[in-house]
């Protein structure tokens, strides 16, 4: 979710898959501190196609996981986000984030409740060990805050993701969408146990597998050696997500945009609102609840989804302008969507300009490119929900 990369100087670290995406052809590139696999032989189009219909397989082994434990690890948790964590029931999923006194956005996450009076979270790589000091300085007296490097991340995606999961590990066809458990993969040859999620960031059905590093290589060989399974990288990963209007940290979302400029408000339940049984009491409270109580957005900015209507691609940090000019926002995400053929964006406008089929302009390389505000996902999701 991250598009921080690390400093060319930087020594960079490996996951356990290294070897593995090096023996597989994989161009690697420093990524979150990392050496990272950007895309395989086949090229991005050709791995972003096969996950949209197939499965296709993830190294995001440089995300952060920790626990949260202990009597009171919900409600702490739940003081640094504007999302409920006391009520999520136990084997469920949920978005949140991390917020400053400002209000703006430390970073964005997943959680699960396991109950047993235990949290699970996943930050972002090149956030991580911020994110895990912020909680740690914040609630580690209420709770225990438990960091996870021993464990690496893989993600499996694609409609067909779940026929090859559940040959190995039997059950998790039964798993919905942001809800999962314990499993144990039978890989053939050995049985390795695992956490997952039916979850990801592409928009399409999957999940998201938490594997000690001493069984990631394994568990990764097996998913490959599955036909309906191959390797993706992070170009894919970029292209699908963006796609699916999904927000990339450190490109559309960062310390300097608020949950509500970024139409994040479906992130924020009632219960954390005005009116509800637990409002506010988060990071920048007074300065959100306003923000969602203004509904004219006066002098604001909003993230939206744009379409190109030309065949150009607009890339990230391009002005966009009114018919005269006049600057009135910037893109942060851009690319030709491969599933839609089609130049797709989401940027930052003025709140005037955020209404579905506004026309706006691109200035790509001092030539205007005409766009229209859209609808987002770009492409339908495809989450399993029973």
């Amino acid at each position: 979710m991250s598009a921080s990369n690390a400093s060319a100087t930087a020594p960079l670290l490996s996951t356990p898959l290294n070897a593995l995406h090096i023996e597989l052809g994989a161009r690697m590139v420093p990524f979150a501190g990392y050496s990272m696999p950007v895309q395989y032989p086949a090229g991005l189009m050709a791995e972003h196609h096969h996950t949209r219909s197939a499965a296709g397989l993830f190294d995001v082994s440089h995300m952060g996981q920790l626990r949260l434990v202990g009597p009171d690890a919900a409600a702490a948790f739940e003081s640094l986000m504007p999302v409920d964590v006391i009520d999520l029931p136990v084997g469920k999923q949920r978005y949140g984030l991390l917020l400053t006194d400002e209000g703006t956005i430390i970073d964005d996450l997943m959680f699960f409740n396991k109950g047993n009076d235990e949290i699970f979270v996943i930050v972002n790589g090149a956030c991580k060990a911020g994110d895990i000091a912020h909680i740690q300085a914040q609630i580690s007296s209420r709770c225990q805050v438990i960091p996870m490097p021993e464990m690496a991340l893989l993600a499996l995606q694609g409609p067909q993701a779940v026929t090859a999961l559940s040959r190995l590990a039997p059950g998790v066809e039964k798993l919905v969408f942001m809800t999962g458990g314990n499993f144990c993969v039978d890989t053939g040859t050995q049985k390795i146990d695992v956490f997952l999620t039916r979850s990801g960031y592409t928009g399409e059905d999957g999940f998201e597998i938490s594997v000690h590093n001493d069984h990631a290589e394994a568990l990764a060989r097996a998913l490959l050696a599955q036909p309906e399974v191959k390797p993706i990288g992070l170009g894919a990963r970029n292209s699908l997500r963006l796609e699916a209007g999904l927000c990339l940290y450190g490109n559309d979302i960062d310390t300097s945009t608020t949950p509500v400029e970024a139409s994040l408000n479906w992130a924020m339940q009632k219960v954390r609102r005005a009116g509800g049984a637990r409002q506010g009491g988060f990071p920048g409270a007074a300065k959100i609840l306003a923000a969602l109580a203004d509904s004219s957005g006066a002098g604001s900015r909003k993230r939206v989804g744009l379409q190109a209507l030309e065949r150009i691609p607009v890339r990230e940090h391009t002005e966009l302008q009114d018919s005269s000019g006049n600057r009135i926002g910037e893109v942060t995400s851009g690319l030709l969507g491969p599933t839609i053929d089609k130049p797709v964006a989401m940027g930052y406008v003025d709140a005037q300009w955020a209404a579905l089929g506004t026309k706006v302009v691109a200035l790509v390389r001092g030539k205007p490119v005409p766009m229209e505000v859209c609808a987002m996902p770009f492409v339908p999701t495809r989450y399993f929900r029973g």
